[in-house]
């Protein structure tokens, strides 16, 4: 039975970042329901004239979480909440509390608020393609497009972090106090898309380890230079953010009975850096490219997969992608970065 949107109220951590703005506007543009915001910094006025509370707040405080939960009788959770694969592998055990202890917390506040209401309250958590681990170029190319079973051998913290609370998520959906004798309707209703690079014009890239695609674009718009840490022949899957905002409003109303599995991929298209400098310079044309690849981060990428293989999510909820490469740029990046500089 569908959920009543005139009585969901979706609480969304991380809601200053990248995809938390474009979230709370598709959320809002998509449904009558209540949006409470929160984030560990402010949130912009853009995006918290859009929600209906906002709270600034740490997302490890397990109280303050207890208390936005139970206090706005929250259905749903967007848990966006993260330290970026970059950041994170300068401080590994923070990202671990952040990114394991955060997501462990509100998970553990939903299945609490699950049991009390009686309703399983929805949980959608992104996760991404650092959860998988590959060998190199050569193996990337051997493997073609990886399904969600395959290769989960994270080497950063980020996906290992990732990877390990898809499995809580999985668990608290499922499993969780399978033996004890009030288990009751403790359990919640979680869901998960391993997002690929995600390509946003109208903000700027903050700590992803594929932001030099974002990167490359606002240096060419703005007439600066780049100088990208990856080699031009570098390939991952990407979507936009709109298609990314999309497909996390797609997968937070999917019935539960029509999905096969909690864990998705989607991505739009399959490209290289240099492949993406090429188009840049055909719109751009004094954009000054560069590639001067850093051993270390490039190792990074290069154990992330070419490309993922997106059937599951296309047969169980229709998920396809909007735009190729091409598409992409004329469409919806070159248009919306000249219109965001235009107005800077």
């Amino acid at each position: 039975m569908s959920m009543d949107p005139s009585k969901r109220t979706v609480l969304l951590t991380g809601a200053a970042g990248e995809i938390g703005h474009g979230l709370v506007h598709g959320l809002r543009s998509h449904d009558d329901i209540r949006i409470i915001a929160t984030d560990l910094k402010e949130i912009p006025e853009e995006t918290r004239s859009l929600c209906d509370e906002v709270h600034v707040g740490d997302v490890c405080d397990e109280g303050l979480m207890q208390q936005l939960i139970a206090m706005h009788e929250v259905t749903d959770i967007y848990h966006l909440a993260a330290l970026l694969s970059t950041r994170a592998e300068h401080v590994p055990e923070v990202a671990h509390e952040v990114n394991v202890g955060g997501t462990w917390n509100l998970l553990k506040l939903a299945a609490a608020h699950s049991a009390s209401h009686g309703e399983s309250v929805r949980f959608v958590l992104p996760s991404t393609i650092a959860i998988y681990g590959l060998d190199g170029p050569e193996h990337k190319q051997r493997v073609g497009k990886v399904v969600e079973g395959e290769f989960n051998l994270p080497k950063t913290i980020y996906g290992a972090n990732k990877l390990y609370c898809e499995h809580l998520g999985r668990y608290y959906s499922r499993h969780y106090r399978r033996l004890a004798d009030d288990r009751g309707s403790a359990r919640i209703d979680f869901r998960s898309l391993r997002l690929p690079g995600v390509i946003a014009a109208e903000t700027k890239p903050t700590g992803g380890t594929s932001d030099y695609v974002p990167e490359m674009i606002h240096a060419a718009a703005t007439g600066q230079p780049c100088v990208c840490f990856v080699r031009p022949t570098t390939r991952i899957p990407w979507m936009t953010m709109p298609e990314c905002v999309q497909s996390l409003l797609d997968i937070g109303r999917m019935e539960r009975d029509r999905m096969s599995q909690s864990v998705y991929n989607v991505a739009s298209f399959s490209a290289t850096a240099g492949e993406v400098a090429d188009i840049l310079r055909m719109h751009f044309p004094d954009a000054r490219i560069e590639f001067e690849p850093d051993e270390n981060r490039q190792a990074i990428v290069d154990s992330w997969p070419g490309d993922v293989d997106i059937s599951c999510a296309n047969t169980d909820w229709n998920y396809s992608p909007r735009w190729n490469l091409e598409e992409a740029f004329e469409h919806y990046i070159v248009p919306s970065i000249r219109t965001h500089y235009a107005q800077a």
